[in-house]
Parts: structure tokens; sequence; C-alpha cells
């Protein structure tokens, strides 16, 4: 491509990364915004990473009926709560989210980003760690179990590791979908409601381990967004 007048080729814009701060916005409507922006990103737009907070929702994985059997609520308390259920398409098992967890859903290209399946996952619990890691809270993995975990014996006074964030994906078209979800001041008796990814296991959440030292939620997707731009940059 060319300028009139200019013998010098113009360089064709190239896809960036976007960042969008949804703040708190319905489970089904933030999906929908997926689609809309993973259909862009297959065709070589740009990719996008987005931070929000959903409104207490269940969410189930692909496999639904064995999602199914970890729903401890039977339905109409849930309605009586005014919890919704949602059978997902991402990949993993039942959970739950609620104000005061960061929810992030990166759109990338794997290819860009020389990553396969697996490679994807791991780095994006890697960003999880190196977020909390900035706090002072040690997180890792298990090898046993997709997520990010923190020690036991912390405040909560638990005797095994306690998931302190979630993650689900799901990749089409190279591209993905679905992300994270990290508790940050989550109100942790309500996963009372589900057996967590299956898992019967304990959670956290950074309030828990730091108490009024825990950040808010905007410091916290500043310092998530630093650490998952350094990571896929």
């Amino acid at each position: 491509m060319y300028m009139r007048g200019s013998r010098h080729p113009i360089a064709p814009k190239l896809p960036q990364m976007r960042t969008h701060d949804l703040g708190l916005i319905p489970y089904r409507q933030a999906w929908q915004l997926q689609e809309e922006l993973h259909a862009q990103t297959v065709e070589g737009g740009d990719e996008h990473l987005l931070l929000l907070e959903h409104p207490t929702v269940i969410t189930l994985g692909r496999r639904t009926a064995d999602s199914q059997k970890n729903l401890l609520t039977p339905a109409h308390l849930l309605a009586q709560m005014n919890i919704d259920v949602v059978e997902s398409d991402r990949g993993g098992d039942i959970t739950l989210h609620a104000p005061g967890q960061l929810v992030a859903y990166p759109i990338v290209r794997l290819n860009d980003h020389r990553c396969s399946v697996g490679a994807y996952v791991r780095k994006l619990e890697d960003v999880v760690i190196v977020t909390l890691a900035d706090y002072g809270i040690r997180a890792f993995k298990d090898e046993s179990a997709i997520g990010v975990w923190v020690e036991k014996g912390s405040k909560l006074g638990v005797q095994t590791p306690a998931k302190i964030c979630a993650l689900g994906v799901r990749i089409k078209r190279g591209t993905s979908l679905h992300g994270i979800a990290l508790n940050l001041a989550t109100d942790l008796a309500l996963f009372n409601l589900i057996n967590p990814c299956g898992l019967s296991r304990p959670v956290a959440s950074m309030r828990d381990l730091l108490g009024d030292a825990a950040p808010s939620m905007q410091g916290l997707k500043q310092t998530f967004t630093r650490a998952f731009l350094e990571a896929f940059a």
C-alpha cells in the first residue's frame, strides 16, 4: 500500500490487544459480547481482554450431565435466591460467579502466541499466580486439577489446598473464549450451593488471606492486566 506522492509503502495496521472494563454485567450478555468479538478476532481483527464481574450465577461446563451432579441446591431454592443456572459451552465443571470476583475473558488467537490449548491454559494459570504474588500471596498449580490454589493452614483453617481461581475455556477456530474467575472479596458461603468443579475442596479469596490489605477491584484489574499483557505481548 502506498500513499499518493510517497515512494514508501504504508505498513498495514497490525492487530492489537484491546482491554475492556465491563463492570458488573449479566453472564449471558457477556457471553454474547464474547461471541461477537470472537468472530471479529477470527477474521484477523484485534484481540481482546474483557474484565468484569457477574451477578450471582451458577454455570455448567460442556459436560452438563456431569456438572449437574455437583449442583447441590434444588432449582426452586435457587429461584427464590434469584440465582440463575446457565449451561455454558466452556470446558470444566460447575462453578459460581458472584460480585467481588474478578472474571477475565481473553479472546486471543492461540497460533499468534505459539500456544497449544494446554500451553494456553498453563499460561493463564501463570498470569494469575504472578498477579497474586504482587500482593504477597503464594499461589500454585495442582497437576491433578486445573485452576490456581493457595497454601493450606491460612486464616481459612483448611487442611487441604484451597482454590482461589477457577479456569474454564473454549477454543473455537483457534481462538479462545471464556477464561478465569479469581476470588477477591466473593461471598464464599455461596459456594456451598455447589461442589465447585466437582473436587470437594474448599475455596479461598484474597480478602480471606489479606484482610483489609486486599486490593480494590479496580486495583486488581490493573495488576492482572499488566501481568496478562506481559505474558501475551
